[in-house]
């Protein structure tokens, strides 16, 4: 095969395929990009058995072909090289002539008979919704995933198409986020899966060259056709589609709903920036020993302070409508400052009960994040 690419063209596509590429020694090929030509672009292919992922560039096609190359030494070259355009050949055998300007390299690849396909699956389950709005869903929960792998259920985030929405939900056990999208879901289309917290971060990270997302799964795979608008001034050469495949994680996701909890007594309303800058000015006096920040409501105030022996004492205040009885809770830090963090809203609602009682974060538009609270020293 010989194509002559743009070299910032090349050096995109590459960036949204390596990712997936570790560095298995008994299996070198899964160290390559397998660069096929298809019609009038170029497809680049990796995967690592676990996950894929295929993009297409534009690319002026001289002869068609395909080979395979190791991705990482082929970014390494292409970012570095002089000229704007760079032309590779491969004319038979297993290895490629890359020439830029005054720039010349040959690489060893390896037999393309080698590289596993991307697995195709019939399309059981299949919807169509806006890129934007399954990444800001993913915001929304993903920093709530658990990273404990004795629990490798709740290392990624639920997807749950029903009743007429989008469910997503994100668990660690000491705090869950949840957040729903209307769409259609007829009941023979109906189902969930559990997507790996790998797999979240590269569909956050491949989302935003277009406008829409084909979501197709069935009870052992997930498959994300991120749609490119080849005419978009950001698409970077990039075009058609980014193609995402994945195993999903095994098992039935926790009941969730009854970690939500049917009432609180208390709701108040705050500014959502505000309060995530007190949250954090508290909470550079805690320490590992002493990681936890109060909260107090009291008439028509929000007190957040932080507090620890060795280092000293942070008090901060918000005016907030409030006429209920004085109450104190005491929180993770963190676990205040993700979700205020990932939210786009100016302002959200904290429910609350009493000083042993989940804190709830709300929006008015269909998401909620439950905060367990921490013993009172």
């Amino acid at each position: 095969m010989k194509f002559k690419a743009n070299k910032e063209h090349l050096v995109t596509g590459l960036q949204q395929v390596s990712n997936v590429v570790g560095s298995r020694l008994s299996m070198p090929i899964l160290n390559n990009v397998l660069i096929k030509s298809e019609g009038d672009v170029l497809s680049l292919t990796t995967t690592n058995l676990d996950m894929g992922i295929r993009c297409f560039i534009k690319a002026d096609i001289q002869e068609q072909g395909s080979i395979t190359l190791p991705v990482k030494k082929l970014f390494n070259i292409a970012k570095t090289l002089p000229s704007e355009d760079v032309v590779i050949n491969s004319s038979g055998g297993n290895s490629a002539n890359i020439t830029s300007g005054g720039s010349k390299f040959k690489i060893m690849g390896i037999e393309e008979s080698e590289f596993p396909p991307l697995p195709n699956f019939s399309d059981e389950h299949e919807f169509i919704m806006g890129q934007s709005d399954l990444q800001q869903m993913l915001k929304n929960v993903a920093y709530a995933q658990s990273t404990d792998e004795n629990r490798h259920m709740l290392n990624g985030v639920f997807f749950n198409f029903s009743d007429g929405k989008l469910t997503a939900v994100a668990t660690d056990g000491r705090r869950l986020a949840l957040c729903e999208s209307e769409m259609a879901v007829s009941e023979d289309k109906a189902g969930s899966f559990i997507l790996p917290a790998k797999t979240v971060s590269e569909l956050l990270r491949l989302m935003g060259h277009g406008k829409d997302v084909k979501i197709t799964f069935n009870d052992r795979q997930v498959a994300f056709d991120i749609y490119i608008d080849d005419n978009a001034k950001d698409s970077a050469g990039l075009s058609r589609s980014i193609y995402l495949v994945s195993k999903i994680v095994e098992g039935h996701y926790p009941n969730y709903k009854q970690v939500i909890p049917k009432e609180t007594e208390h709701r108040i309303k705050v500014d959502r920036e505000l309060l995530q800058e007190c949250v954090q000015r508290a909470s550079l006096v805690t320490s590992d020993r002493n990681n936890s920040i109060k909260i107090r409501f009291c008439e028509n105030l929000m007190e957040v302070s932080g507090s620890s022996p060795d280092v000293g004492e942070a008090h901060e205040s918000i005016a907030i409508a409030y006429g209920g009885p004085d109450v104190q809770v005491a929180f993770n830090p963190q676990f205040l400052m993700d979700p205020l963090k990932a939210l786009p809203k100016d302002e959200v609602f904290f429910e609350f009960k009493d000083d042993l009682s989940p804190g709830i974060f709300k929006t008015l538009d269909s998401f909620l994040c439950v905060i367990m609270p921490l013993r009172l020293n």
